[in-house]
């Protein structure tokens, strides 16, 4: 849903960490978005309708010459990742998780995770990333919905805003990140907060943390994942 410092591949989902980018003009970014891809809807959340590409290399090519350099950030806010759905279907089949609670939807790429919170009632919902582009995504796709989603662009591990319920997606495909990740959101999962990660248990999940809330088999790009079908998982800590 995201990206991780340092990333270089477009096979790979979402991540936070290092310093956020610094921000290009804001149309810029958005006519960007709107002419390289077009409304979908996510085949495991057919309630929110997202800005999605087709096909990941291409786009990626057409971010690098955007920004008049060579190995961009790969556009992870292009696509709806498997962990993401999951976490999008299971805040929207059981709303009680965010109703009314202010809810951060971190390393959120496309917004997908945040959107549903808006949408299943939370009282404020904020999404962070530390890619203005994906910043800029999540602004046009909470538009796209009509609801409010508050768009960060930060790296906030390790902060505490007092949120109720934390949600993060496809967070775990890279092992120091995935560390870094999984300590910070088991602390605030110890002084109280809701925390869900989605994950198709990928390598660096923390599975002897963690357990399995509810599973999906969820539709993906072969673009993007070894299967067409990924089963997924919501996890909370133990």
């Amino acid at each position: 849903m995201s990206r991780t410092a340092g990333a270089s591949s477009p096979r790979g989902p979402a991540g936070e960490g290092g310093r956020p980018e610094a921000r290009p003009d804001e149309g810029s970014r958005r006519d960007f978005i709107i002419a390289n891809t077009r409304m979908m809807r996510p085949p495991l959340v057919p309630e929110v309708r997202l800005r999605l590409a087709d096909e990941a290399v291409p786009l990626w090519t057409k971010t690098e010459e955007q920004l008049g350099a060579m190995g961009p950030p790969p556009p992870f806010w292009a696509f709806a990742w498997a962990g993401g759905q999951a976490l999008a279907r299971y805040v929207l089949d059981h709303p009680a998780v965010v109703r009314g609670r202010r809810v951060l939807d971190f390393a959120s790429g496309s917004g997908l995770v945040g959107i549903a919170a808006a949408l299943a009632g939370a009282r404020a919902a904020e999404a962070c990333d530390i890619d203005s582009y994906a910043v800029a995504a999540i602004e046009a796709n909470a538009a796209g919905n009509a609801v409010p989603v508050a768009a960060r662009l930060e790296d906030l591990i390790g902060a505490d805003e007092g949120w109720d319920a934390v949600l993060a997606g496809d967070v775990c495909y890279e092992k120091e990140m995935a560390e870094a990740v999984t300590g910070w959101l088991a602390s605030l999962a110890r002084r109280g907060a809701t925390v869900l990660i989605g994950d198709p248990r990928r390598a660096y999940l923390a599975a002897d943390r963690l357990e399995c809330v509810i599973e999906y088999r969820v539709p993906v790009t072969r673009e993007l994942e070894d299967s067409e079908i990924k089963r997924t998982g919501v996890f909370r800590f133990r």
